[in-house]
């Protein structure tokens, strides 16, 4: 035991420092597991929905930051200063897109729950693959896995479970598939829609590890798609392809 505090805090690359943070020179403050806290000084952040309004407490939506920006922050990108004011400011005039996703409490503690790439929309409701993906990796067969939104004609959108079963399980996978989609119900709800989960041998990544699922989307949604350059094999595309056939899910 060290006996000291674990704090944690939320910045990018752009910010070049803390966006929101536990202000310890200033006063610690109560910590909330899951929570960097609260934004420093400097930083207006606000919770936006698509069309550009403010959220109430509790509820996900776009992470922004009310221009301007305080010093130390990136002021365009290197000569490319109409794709920083298109990858930025274009979206939602007036603030700065973070690109993640999640929500401020009662008491302006803000959450990161994904990126805004990895937010599905389920019969009008805004879910987090992120967060679909933390209660499946909780199960205790399961080594790895990736949840992905896959285009449904009645909900616009529902989650696909990908898993990877840790070593030595002997279980029926069918029946862990299942485990895995009560697991989601009873932890997110209902309302997540998630009744899809592909049993694999391993999932599609690239060198350093990160496992693409705006590929996998791609497949599962039989969109046109490239082979990314990235990729540490690519024949691992394949078998998510035929796992999606062999289920009836692609045609």
């Amino acid at each position: 035991m060290l006996d000291v505090p674990v704090i944690d805090h939320w910045w990018q690359t752009e910010t070049g420092w803390a966006i929101a943070a536990n202000p310890v020179g200033l006063g610690q403050m109560e910590v909330k597991y899951g929570s960097p806290t609260v934004p420093m000084p400097g930083y207006d952040v606000q919770v936006l929905d698509d069309a550009g309004h403010p959220l109430e407490a509790g509820n996900l939506g776009n992470i922004v930051v009310k221009l301007p920006m305080p010093p130390g922050c990136l002021p365009t990108l290197w000569e490319a200063d109409k794709r920083f004011r298109e990858a930025y400011l274009e979206e939602f005039p007036g603030y700065y897109k973070t690109a993640d996703a999640g929500f401020m409490d009662e008491d302006g503690y803000l959450y990161i729950m994904a990126r805004t790439d990895d937010i599905i929309n389920v019969a009008g409701h805004r879910l987090s693959t992120g967060a679909m993906e933390e209660v499946v990796s909780g199960h205790p067969d399961v080594a790895e896995c990736a949840v992905v939104g896959i285009a449904d004609k009645l909900k616009g959108q529902i989650p696909a479970g990908f898993i990877i079963l840790k070593s030595g399980v002997k279980k029926d996978p069918a029946d862990i598939e299942k485990e895995v989609v009560a697991l989601v119900r009873q932890q997110i709800g209902p309302v997540a829609a998630f009744k899809t989960v592909v049993t694999v041998d391993r999932l599609p990544k690239t060198r350093s590890g990160k496992i693409l699922r705006g590929t996998m989307q791609k497949i599962a949604d039989g969109l046109e798609w490239k082979m990314p350059a990235t990729i540490d094999d690519p024949a691992i595309l394949d078998e998510i392809a035929d796992k999606l056939k062999g289920r009836g899910i692609t045609d």
